[in-house]
């Protein structure tokens, strides 16, 4: 099935679906949100705040892919970067169904491509991910996790969501390995099936675009 069918499938049948969950309407998820964004942290399973944590990593992660991929497209990668930022996959597909498939490589870098493009950036976030995780480990409980996972609307709404961005990255990774002359499918395939550190440990060893005087 096109690449794209199957992206406009996930994004109709997740908006749907979280239409149809209401999670914000059901009781006493509000005040975890509030709870979420204060850092409030203390009296929730810490898997919880961990998964919410990390829809804040994935948009970066794909920022990283996007915003050198847009200077060959038709289309700005900004609007679905912010709503991603808030509203997960489902702010972050259309522009994945909108652009086109292109390995032209990008010379000019202007100075957010070379922080994007920097293996700095790759071990920041690397870093930020391996605290939440220890994080997770130390303080979480994965029965109360799978409950409220069955149960909250919100819990299984964000899950659902980190699961779905794992999902769709093959959809940026084979343009950006080939504009950096990586044309292994062994390495695209390991990169893929490995959620998330998959894509962390290549933003950290992937070779550097070739560079040329940096623009604002």
């Amino acid at each position: 099935m096109n690449t794209k069918i199957i992206l406009w499938l996930i994004w109709v049948i997740f908006i749907t679906y979280t239409l149809w969950l209401a999670p914000l309407d059901q009781p006493g998820n509000l005040t975890l949100v509030e709870k979420l964004i204060k850092l409030e942290w203390a009296d929730l399973n810490a898997i919880i705040p961990v998964i919410f944590s990390l829809m804040g990593v994935w948009p970066l992660i794909y920022a990283s892919f996007m915003f050198i991929d847009e200077r060959t497209q038709p289309i700005s990668a900004w609007p679905s970067f912010v709503t991603s930022n808030g509203a997960g996959v489902i702010g972050l597909l259309p522009y994945l169904i909108l652009r086109h498939p292109n390995q032209d490589s990008i010379k000019n870098k202007t100075i957010l491509l070379k922080i994007l493009d920097s293996r700095a950036y790759g071990v920041i976030l690397s870093l930020t991910t391996l605290g939440l995780f220890i994080y997770a480990i130390l303080g979480g409980d994965w029965g109360d996790f799978i409950r409220q996972w069955q149960t909250n609307h919100f819990v299984h709404l964000i899950s659902l969501d980190f699961c779905l961005m794992c999902v769709v990255f093959p959809a940026v990774l084979g343009d950006d390995m080939a504009r950096r002359g990586l044309r292994d499918d062994k390495l695209f395939w390991i990169v893929t099936l490995i959620p998330l550190l998959g894509a962390l440990a290549y933003l950290c060893l992937r070779p550097p675009l070739p560079e040329e005087n940096a623009t604002l």
